[in-house]
């Protein structure tokens, strides 16, 4: 995992710059995010094992597979990442991206895992008071936990904060078996 990183670093970091550098950073995000889900395809990561394609096949193969309004740029791209042998880093790309382009907008994502469905204001009242914690914006990512019981657990970078059900109730029995 951690050799997968290295190596998409330096492409995440050179395309930041270059979209930085053309106040392009949500443009970039998309078209990076459509390649990335294209390269994780299992249809075009069993074309990447299984087929001997030229690179300029593998290049129309997936160029076929994007939307025909990609920049020269991004095509550009995808053919440096067919040369260096490296179409399979896009989603970790695409995340290192990501990551550079949140902390560049002064935002950080949240996963918020909950046992029941939030609604919309439930959501918003949860989202604005993690953003006055951590003095950042908010990107919020929700997912159902029912083993959670109730509550919320909410993991920013590397906090957390547990206040779901299941926690309390695995500490009151670490306080009674310590007793």
């Amino acid at each position: 995992m951690a050799e997968i990183a290295t190596l998409a670093r330096p492409y995440a970091e050179a395309v930041f710059r270059l979209a930085d550098a053309g106040a392009a950073l949500p443009a970039w995000s998309s078209t990076l995010r459509t390649m990335a889900q294209v390269a994780a395809h299992p249809a075009m990561q069993e074309c990447l094992s299984t087929y001997d394609l030229t690179a300029a096949q593998l290049r129309d193969l997936f160029l076929s597979l994007c939307p025909a309004d990609l920049s020269a740029e991004a095509k550009n791209f995808i053919v440096l990442l067919i040369e260096n042998d490296r179409l399979t880093l896009l989603p970790e790309i695409f995340a290192q991206f990501e990551t550079l382009k949140n902390e560049r907008e002064g935002v950080v994502d949240a996963e918020i895992c909950t046992a029941f469905e939030l609604d919309a204001a439930q959501l918003a009242s949860l989202v604005a008071e993690l953003e006055k914690r951590f003095k950042r914006k908010i990107n919020p990512r929700v997912r159902l936990e029912q083993e959670l019981i109730g509550g919320v657990r909410v993991v920013v970078g590397d906090e957390v904060i547990d206040g779901s059900v299941r926690s309390k109730l695995n500490a009151m029995a670490a306080g009674l078996l310590a007793s």
